[in-house]
């Protein structure tokens, strides 16, 4: 599985199924670039339990908006469409991983 980009039209098909975790991010924001490859190795790790979607703010606002998104990056796990967690700043691998195990138990 890859990292899906989601828009404003398909970030509800996108977290309506098992568990997901949403970036929300802007190309101009340092600690988003930080994360990305962090994402990436998150995706390779457990990608086959945990979905990893992103969407960019500034061209999405309307989900950003919905979800109360003000800084970048802000994650987000859902399961099932249901909101569960939230996390915001650069997280290392390590504290990604706690967050989704914390919040899915």
């Amino acid at each position: 599985m890859a990292i899906v980009e989601a828009t404003d039209q398909t970030f509800e098909q996108e977290i309506k199924e098992g568990t997901v975790l949403v970036d929300f991010w802007a190309t101009w924001c340092g600690p988003c670039k930080m994360l990305a490859p962090v994402l990436e190795e998150l995706e390779a790790e457990i990608g086959g339990k945990v979905k990893i979607v992103k969407i960019e703010v500034e061209e999405n606002p309307v989900t950003a908006q919905e979800y109360g998104v003000m800084s970048v990056p802000t994650l987000l796990l859902f399961s099932d469409g249901e909101m569960k967690g939230r996390s915001g700043g650069y997280q290392p691998k390590e504290l990604l991983l706690e967050f989704i195990e914390n919040n899915m138990a």
